[in-house]
């Protein structure tokens, strides 16, 4: 086979896994026109239609799924071949590509990376801030970091934080004219602001506890976002309560900026993993960034 051939192969399996072009070109380093291309003549010398076109997306044809099943099992061979005469390399090297949620990257993963990157100059770290439920097998990512309880079963799973709290804030602003919620319940008379989750498209139900018991409340606001930073700022500008783990919002409690209410309800979460796929040999620079992140 052509080494030209061989590359074509290779480009098709990312764009079939980008469903894009413009994502593939990008992951490869070229430009999507000739990334286009190369699989137009790639789909000539085949005599098939390998990848079905429209404005928005791409997707395979019935040809193209049938070839996806061969070449990437095929290119996973080669991949764990390159990573297992990697090992014989005196310092962890390569590419980390990793998703997680940015309160995860900013409390867990960014304190320790400078270190880390110090100790570590030939590992190159990729970070996706995704507060969706990624797939990370279909989108080729490393790892992911998430909440314990979010999780899949057949994971490696490692503990990378404490466990964290919950906590409900409002401005003083807001409570100029609104009462003290006293449980739960109270907040029905509040305007609370609400997350979604982008995977599920649902909303987040808060949570509480009573007696050891956990149990989830519907609230209502005219506020949603996907994002916490943006719920912060909403709470600190007076628009409603917001739900949020504590260390989001002790500086501003302490400043007087915002004020906590219903302490004794609010649970604990189960803090951060990072997870990965059960290989039959872990990179040398993955196994180094779960040391360093390990608690």
């Amino acid at each position: 086979m052509k080494r030209d051939e061989l590359n074509d192969l290779a480009a098709f399996v990312v764009v079939a896994d980008e469903m894009s072009f413009t994502r593939a070109a990008s992951k490869l380093g070229i430009s999507a026109s000739a990334l286009s291309h190369a699989m137009k003549a790639l789909e000539e010398r085949l005599g098939l239609q390998l990848l079905a076109r429209t404005t928005r997306k791409v997707s395979t044809t019935e040809a193209g799924s049938r070839l996806l099943q061969t070449l990437r099992p095929a290119f996973e061979d080669i991949s764990t071949a390159l990573i297992a005469l990697s090992e014989l390399r005196d310092k962890p090297a390569g590419t980390l590509r990793i998703t997680m949620p940015r309160h995860a990257a900013i409390s867990v993963v960014w304190p320790m990376m400078p270190d880390f990157l110090a100790a570590h100059p030939d590992i190159r770290i990729e970070m996706t801030i995704d507060e969706g439920l990624t797939d990370i097998i279909e989108r080729r990512y490393d790892a992911g970091i998430r909440f314990g309880e979010k999780v899949a079963k057949d994971m490696v799973a490692v503990r990378v934080s404490h466990d964290l709290h919950w906590a409900v804030v409002g401005s003083p602003a807001y409570f100029t004219n609104h009462p003290l919620p006293n449980t739960p319940q109270d907040l029905v008379e509040h305007r609370c602001i609400n997350y979604r989750f982008a995977t599920s498209e649902g909303l987040y139900l808060w949570e509480f506890e009573q007696d050891g018991r956990l149990f989830q409340l519907r609230v209502d606001g005219n506020l949603i976002f996907n994002d916490g930073e943006l719920i912060l700022a909403a709470a600190l500008a007076g628009q409603g309560l917001g739900y949020l783990l504590e260390d989001q919002i002790t500086a501003h409690v302490a400043e007087g900026r915002l004020i906590r209410v219903l302490t004794e309800w609010c649970p604990a979460a189960s803090g951060y993993y990072l997870y990965h796929p059960n290989r039959r040999q872990t990179p040398s620079a993955l196994a180094a960034l779960v040391d360093a992140l390990r608690v």
